[in-house]
């Protein structure tokens, strides 16, 4: 696998080899020791898979809060997505800003996103299937979000109408409202 450090430090685009054949392909996914190589050194307990069947299905910007704050290495199974991760680490030079990666089913690519970001997708074709590792247990009590649309973000979600959002995402706050000092910028 190739892995390709993005412009805001810890955010890594991860491209696994596929080996074709007659037979269909195979590819490793998923591999501990090129991530540490790479400098990130957690471990994943949970795997997560969604569904979305509605192009322009918007889920995010998600994160967990500390103590139970998770990095996630997400791909695509089927379809297609804009995947985009906010820095929230207090004292970051990248405080606020974000990167957006197209991942599909078709490039195969993946995203790292380390803790003390915000994370959230739109769907750019019907029934997409995103599937992701994550370090941290879902904990409701730590569940936590800015809103996808927020001014201050101004990110392109490379979508021309209105996103189909939960209410849940529709109702989360700024990122000017985040608590200051949530997440620490540094090793």
């Amino acid at each position: 696998m190739t892995i390709h450090p993005l412009p805001i430090a810890g955010l890594l685009r991860i491209e696994p080899k596929k080996f074709t054949d007659h037979r269909g392909f195979f590819s490793e996914t998923f591999r501990e020791s090129a991530l540490a190589a790479a400098g990130f050194h957690k471990h994943f307990v949970q795997d997560n898979h969604s569904l979305s069947t509605a192009a322009g299905t918007l889920r995010g910007l998600h994160f967990q809060k500390p103590p139970h704050a998770q990095a996630k290495l997400i791909r695509v199974l089927r379809g297609r997505i804009l995947d985009v991760a906010v820095d929230l680490r207090c004292g970051s030079p990248d405080f606020g800003r974000h990167v957006a990666v197209e991942l599909s089913a078709e490039n195969d690519h993946q995203l790292l996103v380390p803790e003390g970001f915000a994370h959230g997708f739109i769907t750019l074709e019907p029934d997409t299937e995103v599937y992701y590792k994550v370090t941290a247990y879902y904990a409701p009590e730590s569940d936590s979000g800015i809103s996808w649309n927020d001014p201050d973000l101004a990110i392109d979600w490379q979508w021309p109408g209105t996103p189909v959002t939960s209410e849940k995402d529709a109702e989360l706050p700024p990122l000017s409202k985040l608590p200051a000092g949530l997440f620490p910028f540094g090793p």
